[in-house]
């Protein structure tokens, strides 16, 4: 006959129900002291998707600050090397030869077409010299030999007027200086008429990104922070339970 067997076994069933609903873990000391709670922060299923928006919002921002890195603040510091300076016009013309270019017209269609390639020339007037002008840095990129590429289509006299348009433009200058951009190591054949990529462009793409990255940083604190309040406040009502 075993005496006490039936009372020690629900007590040992009691005790791994309790560990199975608690959300402290304890261990109980040698000496009768008090149970002491592990440093573990509860979560709920709310404040895990809230940390995992937090940490979600800061990679997205690292990687807008990459990819704008990339594309717009590496061309703005290539641009910043630019000083201003006045040009007045010399000449233009539209060359003979007109340049291929392609268009989308559906889904599945792609055309071939061909614009106009106007040419500017101008003179750099702290130098004297002559340059060709361009519209941005994107126009020297994309076609260096023109002062800006148009949307290619179907429409040949729609370019041609959109080219003449400009042509007539410089032309009714006379002689009257305008700003205009240039490298002073005399690299003056790429003188542009407007910086695409200003302060302003640039401050919005620090801003946003950086405006995303400390928004992701505070829901996470934030979280944290009350999993710790929430991690005292219950050892807190331990020991005022156990006195």
């Amino acid at each position: 006959m075993q005496p006490f067997s039936i009372p020690v076994q629900i007590t040992l069933q009691g005790s791994r129900r309790c560990q199975g609903r608690t959300a402290f873990p304890t261990s109980v000391k040698k000496n009768g002291d008090p149970p002491e709670v592990h440093r573990k922060l509860p979560s709920s299923a709310g404040e895990d998707r809230a940390m995992l928006l937090g940490f979600a919002m800061m990679g997205f921002s690292i990687l807008m600050f990459f990819l704008l890195g990339t594309t717009i603040l590496k061309p703005f510091m290539l641009s910043t090397r630019r000083k201003e300076s006045n040009c007045t016009t010399i000449h233009t013309h539209i060359t003979e030869d007109w340049l291929d270019c392609a268009f989308s017209c559906g889904m599945d269609c792609q055309g071939q077409g061909k614009y106009p390639c106007l040419q500017v020339f101008v003179n750099l007037t702290h130098s004297g010299q002559k340059a060709l002008l361009h519209y941005n840095e994107e126009a020297v990129q994309i076609n260096s030999k023109c002062f800006y590429t148009p949307k290619c289509h179907r429409d040949r006299n729609d370019l041609l007027n959109s080219a003449l348009d400009i042509k007539e433009f410089f032309d009714h200058k006379n002689g009257t200086p305008f700003s205009c951009f240039y490298y002073p190591d005399g690299q003056s054949e790429d003188v542009i008429l407007i910086k695409k990529y200003n302060h302003m462009v640039v401050f919005h793409c620090l801003f946003w990104p950086s405006l995303t990255l400390l928004g992701g940083a505070l829901i996470v604190g934030m979280v944290r922070l009350t999993q710790c309040l929430s991690l005292q406040c219950g050892k807190y009502s331990t020991s005022v339970r156990d006195q």
